[in-house]
């Protein structure tokens, strides 16, 4: 299988992990420095792909040896194509996926987040992530809910995040990422995965640092193309009820975690938060079914927009 990187004349790395970076100078030096600090870092190799960052993030990676800078292919960005040319390039039995602006928290992270793939039966392992200290309250709020312990996630019907994660390379070979997905790439591939008959695990004790405070209009574009994405993967009709309802329900807990953490001055802030959040996903499902994206065959057809 062709590969970007130039094969190892020794014997190959058992890890490949895959760094995926744009314009991320302020935490590219912290994630690379931890990733080559990693108990398991003489079975490792690390790919970096960089989606031609201006800000000096490749001439900061670029001082690390042991990490190989993979050049950009000139194309517009698509995550699933980017993350199945990392596939082909890997050559380690597991592929550990680690955002560039995910800041592992041990030595022993990358150790942990593969550990689960030795079950033969296991198919693709997440991590924990933790928020970062400037993250805005509901933000903390929502990564607690779907990482921590793991057991609020754990009553939705899925719950899965590329963000640190890990897959053995045969699987990720065999069930590629569809690049009809600008978002939730990640949501269809495990998704896929799990309809394979291979379990998919959460490993809270392999934990990274990482959040985002959106601003408002990166918020309502996120998440308006997170709501396409969600048509594209259910095909469920959308509703303006279900859609409101459920923003009252979360702005509830909203406010008790709020209450809870003594920061009710963010409630207004928090409301109009949770509205654009939700809202911006309900537009988002509107016009993929407008447009009609979800006409899946069976559970092992690719995803893919009618032309």
């Amino acid at each position: 299988m062709p590969a970007d990187p130039a094969t190892p004349e020794h014997c190959p790395p058992e890890i490949t992990v895959v760094v995926r970076s744009h314009n991320d100078r302020d935490l590219i030096r912290d994630t690379l420095t931890r990733l080559c600090e990693q108990t398991v870092a003489d079975r490792m190799e690390i790919l970096l792909f960089d989606d031609d960052s201006t800000d000096g993030t490749l001439e900061i990676a670029a001082t690390f040896p042991s990490v190989t800078i993979v050049p950009w292919d000139g194309l517009p960005y698509n995550p699933p194509r980017v993350l199945n040319r990392a596939v082909d390039a890997a050559h380690g039995k597991y592929i550990v996926f680690n955002n560039s602006d995910a800041v592992p928290c041990s030595r022993d992270a990358v150790e942990r987040i593969v550990a689960p793939l030795s079950d033969p039966g296991v198919g693709a392992v997440y991590g924990n992530q933790l928020p970062r200290t400037d993250a805005l309250p509901l933000v903390r709020k929502d990564y607690e809910r779907a990482f921590g312990d793991g057991t609020v996630a754990a009553s939705w019907g899925f719950m899965f995040s590329l963000v640190f994660s890990a897959v053995r390379t045969d699987v990720a070979r065999r069930i590629r990422f569809n690049p009809a997905f600008q978002y939730s790439e990640d949501i269809d591939w495990a998704l896929r995965i799990r309809e394979s008959g291979l379990r998919i695990v959460y490993e809270k004790d392999a934990v990274v640092v990482h959040s985002h405070n959106y601003a408002p209009e990166i918020l309502r574009k996120r998440f308006y193309n997170e709501g396409i994405a969600n048509g594209m993967l259910y095909g469920a009709k959308p509703s303006f009820c279900r859609a409101f309802l459920g923003f009252a329900a979360e702005s509830a807990r909203d406010m008790l975690y709020l209450c809870r953490h003594h920061e009710l001055g963010y409630c207004f802030r928090g409301l109009r938060y949770r509205w654009t959040q939700r809202m911006s996903c309900f537009r988002g499902e509107k016009y993929a079914w407008r447009q009609d994206f979800f006409h899946r065959k069976d559970s092992r057809t690719p995803l893919v927009p009618k032309s």
